[in-house]
């Protein structure tokens, strides 16, 4: 886009900022954790084109791995009966399903006690200060012990809890090492509580809301007590552990689930946490070896389906050897036909959801929804927060749409205030504007 928006036009291409939450935001990241060996690397080589180096043995992972993954949405080009003229300028459409790029962050493994440093944990844990939401990965099959060793017969149950503890000590530990001066800050400011405590923890990348919906998410007789008169072992834990929920809302991937002992441990997690977790069931390995296989030629694979065929099936598809055809068969029996997917893609569609993301679809033209000279369609998809106004999308798109924004209009020639909210329903966009 040319430096002055011509009148009545949208921007080409969104911009790619990367300011943390809130406004302004148009780019997020999901970020992997959990022990080592728990399939963190394999969970992101599955989910996205990344060739993560895996290994059974810990600290496999020594610098943070990032890839792109997919997230499935409905395309409206479907509504429309406009798949044909779909051609996304980032992921794809196939068949009216959208594939909208999100950005994946492996962390190396945590262990117990990284928080105090241990295992580097410290580097790891400031590793995520980038990620927006966390997929913790946990070996359901009991096949490695907390520090990620090969063994036989572990209890997982655990693991969740270690991992919570340990990304909570990070916080507390931040926040309090000089917290006496915080309170004397705090008194001689006569500043709220959420103005001292996100000055504390904006180094974790969130807005003063976040820490704002985070206070408010808080119980009463907390809110009501002054910030100087909180007892760092109950109050500032209490209220670290809604913040933790609100900046890394975490989604659970029970993993290797077609290992033996998985179903035994995945009916005592569902009981300690089914209520309180997202716990999504998973085998990243299931998927690396079925997106193989059809990237060969052996299969034709859906992805985030049980639908395989083979050369039985179609002549075309090439024939496997005995070994290789008896794993496929395997794989099938555990994993597609007990669960109906890998649920690899199930993950990634729940860390999504967790967050509220809104898909939004920018176009010049609100009657034929193209963009540019370009005869196609909906090029561009964006997902933003829950509770954008449409003045501020104007400047995740582009700061020349939101500098010289004029008004905006969607399906219908309906037309939009700045400060009306984008949703679901209301998500196909245009933004005019005028010369400076």
């Amino acid at each position: 886009m040319s430096s002055t928006a011509p009148s009545t036009s949208t921007s080409s291409t969104p911009s790619s900022s990367s300011s943390s939450g809130g406004s302004g935001r148009s780019r997020f990241v999901i970020g992997i954790v959990g022990k080592p060996s728990a399939g963190k690397s394999s969970f992101l080589n599955a989910i996205t084109d990344a060739l993560a180096k895996t290994g059974a043995f810990p600290f496999t992972t020594i610098a943070p791995n990032h890839g792109v993954a997919y997230y499935r949405l409905p395309c409206p080009c479907a509504r429309f009966g406009l798949q044909s003229q779909c051609r996304p300028r980032y992921g794809s459409c196939q068949n009216g399903t959208r594939h909208v790029p999100v950005e994946i962050l492996d962390v190396a493994g945590l262990v117990p006690g990284a928080s105090a440093g241990l295992g580097l944990g410290n580097q790891f844990l400031d590793d995520l200060r980038t990620a927006d939401a966390l997929v913790h990965v946990v070996d359901v099959s009991g096949t490695t012990d907390a520090a990620g060793k090969a063994t036989v017969g572990y209890d997982p149950v655990n693991d969740i809890d270690w991992l919570t503890s340990e990304v909570h000590a990070w916080v507390f530990n931040n926040l309090t090492k000089n917290w006496g001066g915080l309170v004397r800050r705090h008194t001689m400011l006569k500043a709220s509580p959420i103005e001292t405590l996100h000055k504390q923890l904006s180094g974790y990348g969130c807005p003063q809301s976040m820490v704002a919906k985070a206070f408010d998410a808080c119980p009463k007789s907390l809110r009501d007590k002054p910030l100087e008169t909180w007892d760092q072992e109950t109050d500032v834990k209490d209220f670290v552990t809604v913040f933790l929920k609100t900046r890394f809302p975490t989604v659970v991937a029970l993993n290797k689930i077609d290992l033996p002992d998985a179903d035994t441990n995945i009916e005592k997690l569902d009981r300690k946490y089914g209520q309180s977790q997202e716990l999504v069931l998973c085998s990243a390995l299931a998927e690396s070896f079925l997106r193989k296989l059809a990237k060969q030629g052996f299969i034709r694979y859906t992805e985030d389906s049980d639908e395989v065929v083979t050369h039985d099936d179609d002549a075309k598809l090439k024939p496997m050897d005995e070994k290789t055809a008896a794993r496929l068969e395997k794989v099938r029996d555990l994993v597609l036909f007990r669960y109906g997917t890998s649920g690899v893609h199930q993950v990634l569609a729940r860390a999504v959801e967790v967050l509220g993301l809104v898909p939004v679809f920018p176009v010049k033209n609100i009657h034929n929804f193209t963009t540019g000279a370009a005869k196609a369609v909906f090029r561009d998809c964006l997902l933003v927060p829950p509770h954008t106004r449409v003045r501020a999308f104007a400047a995740m798109v582009h700061p020349e749409l939101d500098r010289n924004y004029q008004y905006a209009e969607t399906v219908g020639g309906r037309m939009m205030g700045e400060a009306d909210e984008i949703t679901l329903d209301i998500n196909i966009i245009s933004i005019k504007t005028s010369e400076s």
